[in-house]
């Protein structure tokens, strides 16, 4: 069973040993330059996709806005990519123990926020990777009326229910 990454985890490219990805840094934010008129009405956030490269020979990344894919809420609806106030990464090399990081603003609305799903696919020296899915959401880490405890909305998101599952891979089968 395919099994997607939660937001801030690595994920080795298995195309290219010694590449790693990650999406990480999902916050709300206002974009620099301003809001496009097409996000009107909708919640602007930002996360980060990181590429690091731990081989010995350095690589050609490229990744802009048509590799990458966000959806939103339950029904996992399309979320608005801002490419006008996005900074992503056109043919940079990136040389062994070195990293390259793009920014990306979109939108959505707020209600949906809870639960965002972000899908990139890496163009490497001209090739493609695999697609890659990451699971997280706005607001998971909110307190409900007792400190340390998450809200209701908290423990019921997707990242929420995939960390849970995880976690009992990890203790082995039967385990509860």
């Amino acid at each position: 069973m395919y099994e997607p990454n939660v937001t801030g985890d690595w994920q080795e490219c298995d195309e290219h040993a010694g590449l790693r990805v990650r999406v990480h840094g999902l916050e709300p934010a206002e974009p620099p330059r301003g809001r496009d008129d097409a996000a009107e009405g909708l919640t602007y956030f930002r996360f980060r996709v990181t590429v690091e490269n731990r081989a010995t020979e350095h690589v050609g990344i490229h990744l802009e806005d048509g590799q990458i894919d966000i959806r939103i809420g339950p029904d996992g609806e399309s979320a608005f990519l801002d490419w006008r106030n996005s900074q992503f990464i056109e043919g940079f090399d990136v040389y062994p123990l070195r990293r390259v990081t793009a920014v990306a603003y979109a939108a959505g609305a707020d209600a949906c926020l809870s639960q965002v799903d972000i899908q990139i696919v890496l163009k490497v020296d001209d090739e493609w990777t695999d697609r890659y899915l990451w699971s997280g959401g706005i607001g998971l880490h909110s307190e409900g009326p007792e400190a340390g405890t998450p809200s209701a909305a908290a423990r019921e998101s997707l990242a929420c229910q995939v960390s849970n599952f995880l976690r009992g891979e990890e203790a082995g089968p039967g385990a509860a």
